[in-house]
């Protein structure tokens, strides 16, 4: 068998994942508008991928104003839940296990996609010039400029907490194995970590623990809607992404991650910058990584299998997620413990369509 020790089982809270290879989060835009549920055929998506440790699914809104991309599904509502649940229960008819990834995307936002044409929220009015994704009449994304946003109120503060509240307990009635807060890559939580985005003055603004306390506070919520064994936490470190800079150095990073362990929760998950062009970690940042986390972590970020054997091996990681080649290939874990060679991708189907490049890439059975 190739590459054994990603075929060792690996705690994860109270739960073991079956090997150490991870399907990441893929935003593929597919879901039912205007009532973002994930359609039958993400259902058919998600099952023929039971073969890695964990799935976490593409990044879920929490509410209509989390929205911003056309197309992404929520957790919000009972007809999102029914469907999340069909989803969840086929994929643990074939063994696997499945979180669900907690998104707002904040100023990551078009108007046309937000609750009575509102600009979206943000830590404050910071416009970074980066673009999202919305519909066109061939139900395929096309990129448009993100409409400027608005700085949250105190009370905008409250409500987003209380919609990971209950996007969690949603996902708790899906039968979700946990879920996934997505503080990372440029989106709402980050907005507010990040001073490049964050100017504000009250107490979510300013200081370093003024600027976490948005994260710190959802992560806190959603423990108490269910508990630390379920919930877990995406960050990206020292990368820039949605044009929001990481906005902090080595040690502001493991100040967080320092934070976030106190909490004890199921996983940390690192969104590592080398897929999006930025400068790989050192071994030495990866050392304080595990030295700051007690719990799993995993890692994505344009791993090859000889980078997820090495950095596991290593200790530096518990688990390692594959994004783009989850994609093309839905038996990847299975490919790799035989040695055959992934699937060619095909990005143009990336976001958006049916199921040409969705549910129709090749099994190594079939080839």
């Amino acid at each position: 068998m190739a590459h054994d020790n990603l075929f060792e089982s690996v705690k994860m809270g109270t739960q073991t994942l079956k090997n150490r290879i991870v399907m990441a989060p893929l935003t593929r835009l597919r879901a039912v508008e205007p009532s973002d549920v994930p359609t039958a055929l993400a259902s058919e998506y998600y099952s023929q991928r039971a073969g890695s440790g964990l799935i976490i699914t593409e990044a879920t809104q929490v509410s209509f104003q989390a929205k911003g991309y056309a197309g992404a599904p929520g957790i919000h509502t009972q007809d999102q839940t029914t469907a999340w649940k069909t989803i969840v229960d086929n994929v643990h008819a074939k063994g696997g296990k499945i979180v669900v990834q907690l998104w707002h995307t904040g100023l990551v936002a078009h108007k046309s996609v937000q609750p009575d044409g509102q600009a979206p929220i943000s830590a404050s009015d910071i416009d970074v010039g980066v673009r999202t994704s919305l519909r066109d009449s061939d139900n395929q994304a096309i990129r448009v400029a993100a409409t400027p946003p608005r700085p949250a109120t105190l009370d905008e503060i409250k409500q987003v907490i209380a919609d990971f509240v209950h996007a969690t307990k949603c996902a708790q009635e899906a039968g979700f194995d946990g879920v996934e807060v997505h503080g990372a890559h440029g989106y709402l939580l980050h907005q507010f970590w990040v001073e490049q985005t964050n100017q504000r003055d009250d107490n979510y603004g300013g200081s370093r623990d003024n600027r976490a306390r948005l994260t710190l506070d959802v992560i806190d919520a959603c423990v108490d809607a269910w508990d630390a064994d379920h919930v877990g936490v995406r960050i990206s470190p020292l990368g820039t992404f949605n044009n929001v800079e990481a906005g902090y150095d080595e040690d502001e990073s493991i100040w967080m991650i320092e934070q976030i362990n106190k909490r004890g929760l199921m996983y940390l998950h690192l969104s590592e910058p080398d897929w999006a062009g930025g400068t790989p970690y050192n071994d030495e940042f990866r050392k304080n990584i595990r030295a700051a986390f007690d719990n799993t972590i995993i890692a994505a970020g344009g791993y090859t299998v000889e980078k997820a054997v090495k950095n596991t091996s290593a200790g530096f990681v518990d688990a390692v997620a594959f994004g783009r080649d989850y994609i093309a290939t839905p038996d990847l874990a299975e490919r790799i413990r035989e040695d055959v060679p992934f699937n060619e991708q095909h990005p143009d189907s990336f976001y958006g369509g049916g199921t040409e490049g969705y549910t129709d890439y090749q099994f190594m059975n079939q080839a």
